[in-house]
């Protein structure tokens, strides 16, 4: 009898040690705060591939730039060094056009024209993807980029000079020809370098603004539309393709949901934003038919 129960015991624990084992952890970097409406679609994915997968696939959201900055995830992804990452993909275009094509000022300037550019892109972009070892899980936009600055900007002649914080190739190519001082700074480090002075107007979205309260240190937005960047989440192609089939299959259902869910967000965020943003003292005007024409 004492023989059974031990060997009951010794069964027990194997199973035990069996499904532990079975367990795969997977870490996912993020650039973006996590009260940001991309890092709360990441978390929701994690959450809809660990109630999928009953645990299977635990994916560990590190927000904020906690684990890799911003430029740093496309590498990790690509190395092994984490398994997935979120990335703006229009960091990436001095390695390859394609990857910055959303950040084009005015090529799409709405989200429906974001989605048809996005449509465009996807077979490409999970091509090089594929061939950099990596896979697309999916994309969301951010809502359309404006000027913010500290004074009134009513023509290209008053962005001359002023310190101008590019986060993308195509943002440092627009201080160029604005005659503006690019300087770069990632999410992260954006409410920092305003309260220093090291910036003084950017191009970016509502969301962002209202992320890093730059209505506590800007007074001007101007709402022009300008692009819509988007964020892609990718994993590693190694990692990806050693989960089970059911695991992938997982994977990509909660991926789907969360690019359908996300661009819904984006466009509610959107309007919410720009609402906090005058809420908190920040003047939010259209463009002045000088500026966008300057502009474009």
């Amino acid at each position: 009898m004492q023989r059974r129960v031990f060997t009951l015991a010794a069964a027990a624990l194997s199973l035990a040690a069996g499904g532990a084992f079975a367990q795969t952890k997977w870490d996912l970097p993020a650039a973006y705060p996590a009260t940001n409406f991309h890092s709360e679609n990441l978390t929701q994915f994690a959450s809809d591939v660990d109630k999928a997968t009953a645990g299977k696939l635990k994916i560990t959201v590190h927000a904020n730039a906690s684990l890799f900055k911003a430029p740093e995830i496309k590498r990790a992804v690509q190395g092994g060094q984490a398994q997935a990452g979120e990335i703006l993909l229009a960091n990436f275009q001095n390695e390859w056009q394609v990857f910055g094509t959303d950040g084009l000022p005015f090529l799409a300037t709405s989200y429906a024209e974001s989605k048809k550019l996005y449509a465009a892109q996807k077979p490409v972009l999970e091509k090089k993807l594929a061939e950099q070892g990596m896979v697309l899980l999916y994309a969301v936009a951010w809502p359309p980029q404006g000027i913010y600055s500290k004074k009134p900007i009513n023509s290209v002649a008053d962005l001359k000079g002023i310190k101008w914080r590019a986060y993308s190739p195509a943002t440092a190519r627009i201080a160029e020809l604005i005659s503006a001082q690019p300087v770069t700074v990632q999410a992260a480090e954006f409410s920092q370098a305003l309260a220093t002075g090291v910036v003084e107007s950017t191009m970016t979205s509502g969301a962002t603004g209202v992320d890093s309260k730059l209505y506590e240190h800007l007074k001007f937005y101007y709402d022009m539309q300008a692009w819509l960047p988007k964020n892609a989440v990718i994993a590693n192609k190694a990692a990806f393709d050693a989960l089970d089939a059911a695991t992938k299959s997982a994977v990509i259902k909660a991926a789907a949901d969360a690019e359908t869910r996300g661009w819904t967000a984006s466009e509610k965020v959107n309007d919410q934003t720009l609402a906090t943003l005058k809420a908190n003292g920040m003047q939010v005007l259209p463009p002045s038919p000088q500026l966008k024409a300057d502009m474009q």
